[in-house]
């Protein structure tokens, strides 16, 4: 029969789960207290946060929300990475780390409560951040407009540099 410490604990990470945006799960196993305590910053920076539970009791708060399971990804010492807001940042965050240190090993998680791959994890980090693709639209906008500008400002110029040449040579 579980404790009620059990209960609370399972209660804790379905509550974490449910309000993240997505879940990140990687393999630790090697990374000395420094790295870790690295890392654990990276991700903070990120809008994100680093946690260690028993595979088991993530396994159950994933069956109690009625999440995908996420059976092999959890073979293993697991850490979660929770992630409240743009996913690519901790992503890239986590790749970032992955490639100076190869102790550490993405392994999959979850994304709008559906299951992603390591590759597909590693893809999102690839991905140009939310402000990076803000700026790329926003300049697909700017430069229809700026051109029409141009379009629209053409003619009155072009009557304001004939009307100087006249001036320039009529003096």
């Amino acid at each position: 029969m579980p404790t009620q410490a059990k209960m609370d604990l399972v209660t804790q990470i379905k509550d974490e789960f449910s309000a993240a945006d997505a879940v990140w799960v990687v393999d630790y196993r090697g990374l000395t207290v420094k790295e870790a305590e690295a890392l654990r910053g990276q991700i903070r920076a990120q809008g994100a946060s680093f946690k260690v539970y028993k595979n088991s009791f993530a396994e159950r708060a994933l069956s109690d929300l009625d999440l995908p399971n996420l059976g092999e990804v959890l073979q293993g010492p697991s850490a979660f990475v929770l992630v409240s807001g743009d996913p690519v940042a901790s992503a890239k965050a986590l790749k970032t780390f992955a490639k100076g240190n190869n102790k550490l090993e993405i392994k999959g998680g979850l994304l709008n409560k559906g299951l992603v791959t390591a590759l597909q994890v590693q893809a999102i980090a690839d991905l140009p951040s939310r402000e990076e693709l803000i700026a790329k639209m926003l300049g697909t906008i700017k430069n229809p407009l700026s051109s029409i500008v141009q379009v629209l400002n053409g003619p009155t110029s072009q009557f304001v540099r004939t009307v100087q040449a006249i001036t320039d040579k009529a003096a």
